[in-house]
């Protein structure tokens, strides 16, 4: 009893502790009051936790009591500390803020007072500003003009110095004014002084034209000294006898000079026109301009391509007889041969000269340059003059493909500068060069079509050169292509280029419907000579195309069309199809090889179908021949042939040859193979599965099979047999003595009735069985139709 009231005593105070506003509140923040239900359970399970059942640990309630009480004077402490401590800070702040707006009232007070000052101090220095912008400006004034007149006095300082110095032949002197007025003109390029400007362009033009004039004069004459130009081959020593060193030292003083004068001859040349006031220009000019702009000539280059410029006009722009539209090659080779006995003395005189005054110049290619600006002005001339004239053109292309043949060979022109193929790729000349050559193309071929000797190939007496016994027609039509490509291989353009290569698919699609139109006229005669001989030119031209898939050229224009997207070869290709393009894995005539690949595979087709005709025929006795009472023969040496077979074999032997004999080797191939296989389907459904055999003629069926027929074929294999594998496996099986056939019929026939595994059983399977036998073609239920058709064995 004093146990239970101590318990109840300790319920109370609990009680009352746990209502204090402290404990108002569970852990997750849930209100509750001292007479609630969730108090009660609160302080239940406090208890339970604490105190637990055992009613002697009732004597630590005093000191649970403790500490609660304990806990609740430290809560009681914390809270009226922080409600003592918030008064006095929140007043602190006030003031820090009431402190602050004070300050800033200042502050503001201070600032429109300097303002006020400000504005009256500018308005009081207003006229003081003004006066001294007036002074400024005066002073900048003042400095321009000066900065003008002492510009002004050095162009006429540059200007005397340059006269001082021609008068007494200081020509370094003169050229290195001549050097600074130049330098002088690129500083007031981004000045506005306009008449400034003209003033020294206009004196620099006077000065480096009578510098150049004057250099020129004695260049040209130790030039002529020297014997330039050379115009016909050089037949002694370019050196002269007497006076060698003077000659060659006034030859090297005048060239590194006109060489320092380059500077102010580029400027000047960039600013004038083609002909400026003071005359003709020493450089040609093309009237078509390559795609990339070289650099202008050297000045002792161009006064050396002078004597050679009026000779060329001279006799190919006037009204001479030597300049005839009809007759490009005279021009061009007159260049070529300039080039050509020019070289030893540009790199004998010239070039050495070069090198010692630090010019990367190389003469030779310098004078090439310079002719060739003469001839490209020609070409382009007579290119558009001779678009309505399809012979001139072509004659006109031709040439100019093989000047830039010997160019780039012959003259070793570097392949970087632009040579007269530029020229051919203008709008105009390029389509009127794909339209000639699509019209020349196409009247090659109706001519080649209809020829006399179209159809037979002109090395049919040499073996070892007519394996594709190509005839004549599809021979020439593919060097017809050939030519075409190397027309434009050259070309610098990759999409003229796959201009042409659409030509050349085009014209081979042409090709192969003109094919296919004749093939239907022989159609009616598929083992005629003409009939294999257009399928001779199928295989031919589609043998030739799939190597020109794999060729480097061919291959570089399939990744110029799948970059550029080009349409006229790309076509209505699908994503797939260009990625294979893309990849290499394809090629740009997959399509063309299709094609050709088709009708082949139609003409072969045909052609096995009319032989297999004409064997059929032969062989219709041999299919009616009486098996069933031939006797036994047991010395197979005695056999010969069935009279029957005869007429079969000779017409399979002489088709044999005959297609050995028209047909290339690659197509032959394809034949026999064809024609064995059909073979092997007639023999087998007509001759064996139609009869029953005896003894006697199973044997004379296997001796007429692999000592005659399978022979036929062995000239163009070495295993015949493995092309007739339903004859030769049908022939073991008719030709098996009586115990093993009886075994064999057994065991297929369990295997027909058994449903178990085989791998379980210890007989062998059937498929075992007949793979000893060496029947690996027919099947089990073939073999056994097989065994029924002989008449020797029991129980049939």
């Amino acid at each position: 009893m004093a146990a239970l009231t101590a318990a109840e005593q300790t319920m109370n105070k609990l009680t009352d502790h746990f209502s204090d506003p402290v404990y108002s509140k569970s852990q997750d923040g849930e209100s509750f009051s001292a007479g609630s239900g969730k108090l009660e359970d609160f302080v239940v399970d406090f208890l339970e936790k604490e105190v637990g059942s055992d009613l002697k640990s009732l004597k630590n309630v005093g000191n649970l009591l403790k500490k609660l009480r304990e806990e609740n004077s430290v809560l009681e402490e914390q809270v009226l500390t922080v409600s003592s401590s918030v008064p006095p800070k929140v007043s602190a702040a006030l003031s820090a803020a009431e402190e602050a707006r004070s300050s800033l009232d200042d502050l503001q007070q201070r600032e429109r007072l300097i303002s006020n000052r400000l504005h009256q101090h500018l308005q009081g220095a207003q006229p003081w500003m003004d006066s001294l912008g007036q002074t400024l400006n005066q002073v900048d004034t003042i400095e321009r003009h000066m900065k003008y007149l002492r510009c002004l006095q050095h162009i006429e300082e540059l200007s005397a110095a340059v006269q001082q110095c021609l008068m007494t032949s200081s020509v370094w002197e003169a050229i290195r004014a001549v050097d600074s007025m130049a330098a002088l003109d690129a500083g007031l390029q981004q000045s506005g002084c306009s008449h400034l400007q003209d003033f020294l362009r206009e004196t620099l033009h006077f000065w480096h034209k009578i510098i150049k004039d004057r250099l020129a004069s004695d260049f040209e004459k130790v030039l002529t000294q020297l014997h330039w130009p050379i115009i016909s081959p050089p037949t002694q020593s370019l050196t002269p006898t007497a006076n060698c060193q003077e000659i060659s030292s006034q030859l090297e003083l005048l060239v590194t000079q006109l060489l320092a004068l380059q500077t102010s001859d580029d400027l000047i040349s960039q600013r004038a026109p083609a002909s400026g006031p003071g005359g003709p220009s020493t450089q040609p000019v093309s009237s078509a301009t390559p795609p990339s702009q070289a650099p202008p000539l050297c000045l002792p280059i161009q006064i050396m391509l002078l004597p050679l410029s009026k000779r060329f006009r001279y006799h190919f722009f006037g009204n001479r007889q030597t300049n005839s539209l009809s007759k490009p090659e005279w021009y061009l080779t007159q260049v070529l041969m300039w080039m050509g006995n020019s070289t030893t003395f540009m790199e004998e005189k010239i070039q050495p000269i070069l090198d010692r005054a630090g010019a990367a110049i190389s003469a030779r290619v310098e004078l090439c340059r310079g002719l060739l600006s003469l001839v490209q002005e020609k070409v382009a001339s007579d290119a558009s003059r001779l678009l309505y004239d399809d012979v001139l053109f072509c004659h006109l292309v031709e040439e100019v493909l093989q000047f830039e043949k010997e160019l780039r060979s012959n003259q070793s022109y570097p392949t970087g500068l632009p040579g007269l193929l530029h020229l051919l790729l203008d709008d105009a000349v390029l389509q009127k060069w794909l339209t000639v050559e699509r019209k020349m193309a196409v009247e090659k071929m109706d001519a080649m079509l209809s020829a006399e000797g179209a159809w037979s190939s002109q090395y049919k007496d040499i073996s070892d050169m007519d394996e594709l016994k190509a005839p004549d027609c599809a021979e020439t039509f593919m060097t017809l292509l050939q030519v075409i490509t190397e027309r434009y291989r050259a070309l610098p353009c990759p999409s003229a280029q796959l201009k042409f290569l659409g030509l050349q698919r085009e014209l081979v699609d042409d090709f192969r419907i003109r094919l296919t139109q004749v093939m239907k006229e022989e159609s009616r005669c598929p083992l005629g000579a003409r009939y294999c001989a257009i399928l001779n030119a199928v295989n031919y031209i589609s043998t030739i195309l799939g190597d020109w898939g794999d060729n480097v050229f061919f291959l570089q224009l399939q990744q110029a069309a799948v970059s550029l997207g080009e349409e006229t070869v790309l076509g209505d290709l699908g994503v797939m199809e260009v990625g294979r393009l893309a990849s290499l894995e394809g090629s740009l005539f997959e399509g063309l090889l299709a094609l050709l690949d088709r009708l082949k595979g139609d003409m072969m087709g045909r052609l096995l179908e009319w032989t297999m005709r004409e064997i059929t025929e032969k062989a219709r006795p041999y299919c009616q021949d009486r098996w069933l009472s031939l006797p036994s023969q047991h010395d197979q040496s005695t056999m010969s042939l069935s009279s029957s077979a005869c007429p079969m074999m000779l017409c399979v032997r002489d088709r044999l040859l005959n297609l050995h004999q028209v047909l290339s080797l690659s197509l032959f191939q394809l034949a026999w193979q064809g024609l064995a296989e059909r073979l092997d389907n007639f023999l087998y459904q007509d001759v064996i599965l139609s009869n029953h055999f005896s003894d006697g003629g199973a044997a004379q069926l296997q001796f007429d099979m692999t000592r005659n027929l399978f022979p036929l074929f062995g000239h163009y294999c070495k295993r015949p047999e493995n092309f007739f594998k339903h004859v030769k496996e049908a022939c073991i099986i008719l030709c098996l003595n009586v115990g093993s056939a009886i075994l064999l019929r057994d065991l297929l026939k369990d295997s027909e009735e058994q449903t178990k595994d085989w791998a379980g059983a210890g007989d062998p399977t059937p498929e075992s069985a007949l793979n000893e036998l060496g029947v690996f073609c027919l099947a089990s239920c073939d073999v056994l139709i097989l065994l029924r058709l002989r008449a020797s064995l029991p129980g049939q």
